[in-house]
């Protein structure tokens, strides 16, 4: 069966459009279970009713013809119970309709399956036969499976517009929607432009080189040609980003060094392959390298290497330009199968509106870059039929990782106000800049902000941030191609100190592993998420640790606003060995002559193990910081990089909120500040439940600051109380989120937790 599915699947791939893959299902399904009867009804939500699309079998005239409501026959049946139905006689079952107009009367035998693409229903299967029998397990078992490719057939038919009309519908257009990781946030319409590579790659072939001096002399030139090119498109860029930001483009310059990928290109010429099959062979070596890793950041290296190569390998095919000069439309959303920082440098930044990847995740290159930038990015973004995208009307959603097809005019207007709104809202929250988060009743709760680029601090400072609750000091050593030096590192942090003195900076330590990594410094590891990571690769490794906390020392000299933060703690052993690593760098620095205050010490409850160790972990550190995002996916046990569940993290999951309450609970009565620093915090229906917990201080986007500052300035401490204990008799996360959201709005904040807040 498995040889006969592929075979199937292959030809449904190769089809011109739905009409014809149906038609190629019915046939082939039939024939493989050697049945008499096979037919696809698809499901129009609008009308509620089954339409038969295709068939082999049954009378062809009846097909767009014939229609059963939602409730009707065994095919309702299918739809409604969204599992198989297996019946030896069909007419005798009380829910059979007979239909006259298919011929369908000669047929006892009824086996019929839900085509089902990510929980909606599209459609049934059904096959049929003359003799009075249960189809067995494994052709129940081949249906299902058929349907389940079907189904996203379908989808990627929708989301082209390539969709069969079905008769007996309302004329309202179809969007669709699908669904990645928000890379960077916003909403974008605009029209889709697909970007390809100038070459590829795998289609050279391996062929002895007639002059290996020549080879490498074509070789060194394609080599100058893609560095020219990466220049070029940085420059294109640079105004919109800081030097920092632009060091991306510094590592696609390292990466083409005549030391690095060249040299290993020379050595192959040399040894006789011509010079696009040297190219090949050393690219596709490191793209297979990478490619293995589980790690998400190192996978995404492999994406550069890629790009790097075609560039190269466009350049010693003879383009000394790009083969085309590309038209952008003025509101271009830029697709791709993989983006790459090079290939934002290819759009005029005036008319780049969003930006959306089939493959990557939000701590890729092009999502760092586009969070500087401020544009919409969704990344990872599976399912999309990217390809044939090209020209169409597209929605880019980088609060909640969504994007629209083809959007109906209803879904335009929707999203087109959200994006006046939030401009007009931004426009009116900037009176906010210099006034406290003071509650009506008096409570003072101060707003930081979480920040990783030069870019941030200066945009969180315009918003009116207090501080810095979240420093991540991974993001220069992502920028490198090694580990930055000490006195590198201390410029970026002393950068970073000066701009929010006199108020505090908390830096986190080095926190790699999980979805971040280093590719000098690779982890391979099956489940890197409950692996090696954060505090564990720091004290596995003092010389790199103690290089850090000496560089954010020596930085905070003369101004002291540095807070030192421990990711990932687990254990009090971890933090006794830390605080021992942390008060030897003072003390060498201290008598090295420097005048440098010790800086407080906290730790981030992060991971299931710290909620339960509060006051133990408390009476060690001088403050508390909750990392919300990674403790709700430790919580749940969800990726929260991975679109295919991305459903299932719930920010008001009920022990989420528990977790929250029993942690500032435990730090109140142990008297040690703690705040949040994930993404509930720069919610502003997050925010009023957190302050009612008790939380002393909140950290968040810079985006969401002043969306947060109004909210509270504009409720009672009192008033936000109740409504958590209203909330914590609740036991859905949707219930909860739709309550807080009534509620607010009740109290004339539907403005500001509109549909960007909410995600």
């Amino acid at each position: 069966m498995l040889d006969i599915l592929r075979r199937i699947v292959q030809e449904v791939s190769a089809a011109t459009d739905l009409s014809d893959a149906l038609k190629v299902v019915v046939a082939r399904i039939r024939e493989a279970m050697a049945t008499e009867v096979c037919s696809v009804y698809l499901y129009d939500p609008d009308s509620k009713r089954y339409v038969l699309m295709a068939t082999e079998g049954l009378k062809q005239e009846a097909v767009g013809r014939v229609s059963l409501s939602s409730s009707q026959g065994l095919v309702g049946l299918v739809g409604s119970r969204a599992e198989p139905i297996n019946v030896d006689n069909a007419p005798a079952h009380p829910k059979f309709h007979f239909l006259s107009e298919t011929g369908e009367d000669p047929f006892l035998s009824f086996l019929g399956v839900p085509i089902i693409h990510h929980k909606r229903l599209m459609g049934v299967m059904v096959v049929q036969q003359r003799d009075s029998r249960q189809f067995d397990a494994s052709e129940e078992a081949f249906l299902v499976t058929m349907s389940a490719q079907l189904a996203g057939v379908i989808a990627h038919a929708e989301a082209t517009g390539n969709i069969l009309e079905i008769p007996d519908t309302t004329e309202k257009k179809k969007s669709t929607r699908f669904t990645g990781a928000p890379g960077a946030p916003g909403v974008g319409l605009g029209q889709a432009f697909v970007i390809t590579p100038a070459a590829d790659l795998g289609a050279v072939i391996d062929k002895e080189a007639e002059s290996i001096p020549e080879e490498i002399e074509r070789f060194e030139k394609a080599l100058e040609g893609a560095r020219q090119e990466i220049r070029v498109l940085g420059k294109k860029l640079s105004s919109e980003l800081r030097p920092e930001e632009m060091a991306l483009f510094d590592v696609y310059l390292n990466m083409l060094d005549d030391q690095a990928l060249g040299a290993e290109v020379r050595a192959r010429i040399e040894e006789g392959n011509w010079a696009q099959g040297a190219l090949r062979q050393v690219v596709m070596q490191y793209v297979g390298h990478f490619q293995m890793m589980e790690d998400v950041y190192l996978r995404e290296r492999a994406t550069d290497i890629i790009d790097l190569g075609t560039r190269i390998l466009a350049h010693l095919q003879g383009w000394d330009e790009p083969p085309e000069e590309y038209d952008f439309p003025d509101n271009t959303i830029l697709v791709s199968e993989e983006l790459t920082p090079a290939m934002l440098g290819e759009v005029p930044p005036g008319k780049l509106r969003g930006l959306v990847s089939v493959r990557g995740s939000s701590n890729s290159h092009v999502a760092i870059l586009a969070r500087a930038m401020g544009i919409p990015t969704v990344m990872g973004v599976v399912d999309v039929p990217y390809a044939q995208l090209q020209g169409l009307e597209i929605i880019v959603d980088g609060y909640r990782g969504q994007i629209y097809s083809s959007p109906t005019d209803e879904l335009r207007q929707q999203y087109q106000s959200i994006y006046d709104e939030e401009q007009a809202l931004q426009k009116d929250l900037e009176g906010l800049r210099d006034q406290p988060a003071e509650t009506t009743d008096g409570h003072r709760i101060p707003l930081w902000v979480n920040t990783g680029l030069i870019t941030d601090a200066v945009r969180s400072l315009e918003r009116g941030a207090e501080g810095v609750g979240l420093y991540r000091t991974e993001v220069p050593f992502m920028m490198k191609d090694r580990f930055p030096s000490e006195s590198e590192q201390q410029q970026i942090y002393r950068q970073q100190l000066e701009t929010f003195a006199p108020n505090p900076v908390t830096m986190r330590t080095l926190d790699i592993g999980g979805d971040k990594a280093l590719t000098y410094f690779p982890i391979n590891e099956a489940n890197p998420f409950l692996g090696w990571r954060g505090i564990r690769v720091s004290l596995d490794h003092p010389e790199i640790f103690l290089v850090q906390i000496r560089a954010m020392m020596k930085a905070s000299e003369g101004l002291n606003n540095l807070r030192i933060m421990l990711p990932m703690v687990t254990s009090v052993n971890e933090v006794d060995e830390a605080l021992h690593l942390i008060y030897r760098a003072h003390a060498e620095l201290v008598e090295d002559g420097r005048q440098i205050e010790m800086p407080q010490v906290g730790v981030m409850i992060e991971v299931p193990a710290a909620v339960y160790q509060i006051r133990e972990l408390g009476s060690r550190v001088d403050f508390l910081s909750v990392g919300s995002n990674d403790l709700t996916q430790y919580l749940l046990a969800v990726d929260r990089n991975n679109p295919r569940v991305a459903d299932l993290y719930q920010a008001f999951h009920p022990a989420v909120l528990n977790a929250l309450r029993m942690i500032a609970e435990s730090a109140t009565a142990i008297g040690r500040p703690v705040s949040v620093c994930g993404e509930l915090a720069g919610n502003p229906m997050g925010a009023v439940l957190l302050m009612a917990m008790g939380y002393d201080m909140l950290s968040m986007n810079a985006t969401n600051l002043p969306k947060v500052k109004s909210v509270l300035r504009g409720v009672s401490r009192e008033w936000a109380k109740h409504l958590l204990d209203d909330v914590m008799q609740i036991e859905s996360a949707p219930v909860i989120a739709a309550m807080v959201q009534l509620s607010l709005e009740k109290a004339g904040f539907g403005r500001i937790i509109g549909p960007a807040a909410r995600g």
